[in-house]
């Protein structure tokens, strides 16, 4: 299997390798036979990663930093009076928080789809426009109907971005550094639970302001964000390497040819086969399943947690800056287990400890001893859960052979994942405060089944590879292009393809 220590790396070499287009390599390489094959050039790789790094992770981050603020800060407008002003009951409240994800979910895949088919640069700017004037719509909204729809057309048009972005940063960098970078991308939804309370408290402060209550500026200001983000997007984004106007000729050769180095001989053509493959291979959904686990603990967060800390005893104003912590600790924890488990080069690991913590922390709020050891189990929580988003995706990405598959498969996975914000939308109604025991049982044992299918899919995919090798050592010779080709529609069952654990 490919790394990526860079040193590998060192000698590359200036030409015209074959065509990448738009996710599409033509051949397997090794890292040999790059430097074989074209003349030597003076390329940077460390330079140049970041390079793409500072122009790409940065705005993308931002983008899933709105994307959060705009899904979760209903939470904070019910805090300063949504619930009260609009007359909902909890069920109404619980039933506009759910219908989001039960229309996210369905718009996932064929929002992938329509991106590899089109330009990322194109559409994730227009559904963040879209999403952006739903938004700013909200803050006008009078009662129940208003906000229930408002919610359904934020969950359609926001379906995009997640998976999108994940798909979108595959065809950028190579195997084993892909997790760090979804971790830093990721890390905005973190950011966005710190900086959506902090906001909040601050434009409630317009209670009054044009006769509109603070909870409606929340919702009109933050679109009104999002839609110039959105439209600064147009040229901000990039859309593949082979295109990328930042990047001279020389380093786009060199990032095409890097990433071919992790080709996996599979076919990168736009057929159907490779949709149907992607929803009906079990791992796609054993990653599914173990996402939806871990999802379904993250969204209690991101909703009720300015809730969890007012049943500490703080004001509202107080508890929503004192659900701030928790959120800074875990952006680090993220960054740090997207670092780890690329460098280690393992991912069931990384995922089976950072459950652990995830757990822990439940256990310490269902044992509910005082305030602190609650404070604390709400630190472990998110520092358990959050850090599992990036790690889980990479793995489920990286086990996918061709990008089509890649691109699908990540929308089942991330689709099949956000049906948790369903549950978490239910699992802590106000009447169960302030201990909230059936809210910190089911995310318990979500926890539990995030390790259990860890250590599942960590024992298949070692089985697996240990197989394919022993098939690879029986052959007379290494594996041609010309053979490659031959079953390149197989995906990641041909015997050169190698799982990651």
């Amino acid at each position: 299997m490919a790394t990526t220590d860079y040193k590998d790396e060192k000698h590359y070499v200036e030409g015209s390798p074959p065509a990448v287009a738009a996710g599409k390599f033509a051949g397997d390489v090794t890292e040999g036979s790059v430097s074989d094959d074209y003349e030597a050039q003076d390329v940077n790789i460390k330079r140049l990663i970041r390079k793409v790094d500072i122009r790409l992770v940065p705005w993308l981050a931002l983008l899933y930093l709105l994307s959060f603020l705009d899904r979760s800060n209903i939470g904070n407008a019910n805090l300063f009076g949504l619930s009260k002003h609009l007359g909902l009951s909890s069920t109404q409240y619980g039933a506009c928080l759910a219908i989001f994800f039960a229309f996210y979910v369905i718009f996932e895949v064929p929002s992938n789809m329509v991106m590899k088919a089109w330009r990322p640069s194109m559409w994730l700017p227009i559904i963040m426009i879209a999403w952006g004037v739903v938004m700013i719509g909200m803050g006008f909204v009078q009662n129940f109907v208003g906000l229930f729809v408002t919610r359904i057309f934020l969950g359609i048009t926001e379906a995009g971005l997640f998976p999108g972005v994940s798909f979108y940063l595959t065809q950028w960098y190579r195997r084993f550094e892909i997790s760090m970078r979804i971790a830093l991308f990721f890390s905005a939804a973190t950011a966005a639970g710190a900086f959506g309370g902090l906001l909040a408290r601050l434009i409630n402060l317009m209670d009054g302001t044009a006769g509109y209550e603070g909870w409606r500026w929340i919702f009109i200001l933050e679109g009104i964000l999002t839609v110039v983000v959105a439209v600064v997007s147009f040229w901000m984004l990039h859309d593949y390497p082979d295109t990328a106007k930042f990047l001279t000729e020389a380093e786009r050769h060199v990032l095409q040819t890097r990433l071919r180095l992790d080709n996996d001989g599979c076919s990168h053509e736009y057929k159907t086969k490779f949709i149907w493959d992607a929803f009906t291979d079990w791992k796609v959904w054993a990653f599914s399943v173990m996402f939806h686990g871990t999802l379904t603990p993250l969204y209690t967060f991101s909703l009720f947690s300015p809730t969890l800390v007012a049943a500490l005893g703080y004001t509202a104003a107080r508890a929503q800056l004192m659900s701030v912590p928790p959120y800074v600790a875990a952006a680090f924890c993220t960054v740090f287990s997207g670092w780890l488990s690329d460098k280690l080069q393992r991912r069931g690991l990384v995922v089976i400890c950072f459950a652990f913590v995830a757990a822990l922390g439940y256990i310490l709020l269902l044992a509910d001893v005082n305030n602190g050891a609650n404070y604390t189990g709400l630190f472990l929580a998110a520092c358990g859960v959050y850090p599992l988003i990036p790690v889980v995706v990479a793995w489920g990405s990286n086990n996918c052979g061709g990008s089509l598959k890649k691109g699908v498969a990540t929308a089942i996975i991330v689709s099949f994942g956000n049906l948790g914000g369903i549950i978490s939308s239910f699992i802590y109604p106000k009447e169960d405060g302030p201990r909230y025991i059936k809210g910190h049982a089911v995310c318990l044992g979500y926890c539990g089944i995030v390790i259990v299918m860890a250590v599942i899919m960590w024992i298949y995919c070692a089985r697996a590879n240990a197989k394919k090798a022993a098939r690879n050592a029986a052959r007379d010779h290494p594996w041609t292009e010309a053979e490659k080709k031959t079953f390149e529609d197989d995906g990641d069952h041909v015997d050169w393809f190698v799982y990651a654990i």
